[in-house]
């Protein structure tokens, strides 16, 4: 690829990077948050580099870095990422009765993988009490190796997953611990700790809020797919609610599948 096209690329795709959300997302929601028996509990999210355009609605807040680069004319400001993260979440919710989760936000600003610990009693769970980050060009190298992305399919218009709700201490848990063990995995450069983390977020997922993997408006059969590959590789979790992408952790590459890039420092 000539300098050109990749400057044309650039151009079209813009400088903001994307976000991907592995272990223990919806902790930060306070609704699943106020129910942890010990918190904080964690998720785990990471910066990708902006190489290719996404699906919307997929799961790697495409949404919230449109509402991004409207707010700071396509590049992020030189500010603390703290400051950032709030100014973007208020402009992204202002009027809205579902808010999108602050770990959109913190993906699109904070470079590298983070641990975002989420505690209801700090900040009403809204933002993370603590943010832990990983940003050795060696470990985002090998994250960047062993993730891989199946395009599936957006989720449907007019699709909620909040329709049908159990969350329960024991299941909330359960997701926040599995974000811990990820983050831990990903220091480790264990694969088959990873994949670990990402099925038991499913199986949380599937149980506290149903209508994530199953749902009428959904086509395509989420349960049966992810089971096929969790038999086949170390583990696979959805991008987001209602499928949009599989990722996937292989050190082998998945037929069909894409690679993401992790960003560990500010453009």
């Amino acid at each position: 690829m000539g300098a050109t096209t990749t400057h044309a690329l650039r151009n079209t795709l813009g400088s903001i990077p994307y976000r991907l959300q592995l272990a223990g997302g919806w902790i930060d929601q306070p609704f699943v948050s106020r129910l942890n028996p010990a918190p904080p509990g964690s998720m785990v999210v990471a910066q990708i580099e902006p190489s290719f355009r996404p699906m919307d609605r997929a799961g790697l807040a495409t949404g919230t870095r449109a509402v991004a680069r409207a707010l700071w004319d396509g590049a992020l400001p030189r500010r603390r990422p703290d400051i950032l993260v709030r100014e973007l979440y208020d402009a992204e919710n202002a009027g809205k009765a579902e808010p999108s989760g602050s770990q959109d936000m913190i993906g699109l600003v904070y470079p590298g993988i983070n641990r975002l610990d989420y505690d209801a009693a700090v900040h009403g769970g809204v933002f993370p009490s603590h943010i832990e980050s990983l940003t050795v060009p060696r470990t985002a190298r090998w994250l960047s190796h062993v993730l891989h992305l199946l395009p599936v399919e957006p989720r449907p218009l007019g699709y909620s997953p909040l329709g049908e709700q159990h969350v329960t201490p024991r299941w909330v848990s359960r997701l926040g611990q599995s974000g811990r063990d990820c983050f831990d995995a990903i220091r480790r450069r264990d694969l088959n700790a990873l994949g670990a983390s990402l099925n038991e977020t499913m199986r949380c997922w599937a149980a506290m809020l149903p209508h994530v993997v199953a749902h009428p408006l959904i086509t395509v059969d989420l349960v049966t797919l992810l089971k096929a590959y969790q038999r086949v590789y170390p583990g696979a979790m959805y991008s987001g609610c209602g499928g949009g992408y599989l990722v996937v952790a292989s050190d082998t590459p998945v037929p069909g599948a894409l690679q993401v890039t992790i960003r560990t420092a500010p453009r």
